[in-house]
């Protein structure tokens, strides 16, 4: 098998590439040239303001372009915002404005628009699970030993870790609720 010179095999592309590639034509009917500021906008508006808001869409102005060489004029940015953090978002418009514009290096956002109305949250991270306990591992290594095959025993293993490390109780504590 041929390698490309980014050493991947024909026809391997990063995840990346093909997610802004689907995204480009949603992203474009709403404004926005990438999706730069949507994932940094947690960053860009700073806590709590980026979790009870988010930037909805662009709007650029309409004009015939005299000089092509021209910047094109400031686009207004619509931002929802949770109406107990309206208030912040409007005194913190200018500095927003000032970020988003540093974030792309020129001056591309030129009015801030707030619009009331509830934010789409990502769901909460879910906390690492908590290391075992050598007791636990060697617990997970016996049951799982007398399996034959390798690859189904590293499974049942893995499974063995993740509802031990999860159910926040030992295997001893397992075994002895099972009598």
């Amino acid at each position: 098998m041929a390698r490309q010179a980014n050493g991947r095999g024909p026809g391997i592309r990063p995840l990346a590439e093909l997610v802004e590639g689907a995204m480009s034509e949603a992203l474009a009917r709403q404004g926005f040239a990438s999706a730069d500021i949507l994932a940094a906008w947690p960053e860009i508006a700073g806590e709590p303001l980026g979790s009870r808001s988010q930037p909805v869409r662009m709007e650029w102005p309409r004009r015939a372009r005299p000089e092509p060489e021209a910047p094109p004029p400031p686009a207004k940015l619509v931002v929802r915002v949770e109406s107990a953090f309206a208030l912040d978002a409007q005194h913190l418009a200018p500095l927003l404005i000032e970020r988003i514009n540093a974030l792309y290096g020129w001056a591309c956002v030129g009015r801030l628009v707030l619009e009331q109305g509830p934010v789409r949250r990502p769901p909460p991270r879910r906390p690492p699970p908590r290391p075992l306990a050598p007791a636990e591992e060697e617990a997970i290594a016996g049951a799982t030993q007398p399996v034959a095959d390798e690859a189904l025993r590293d499974a049942l293993a893995r499974l063995g870790r993740a509802v031990v490390a999860g159910s926040g109780r030992s295997t001893a504590a397992a075994r002895h609720t099972k009598s």
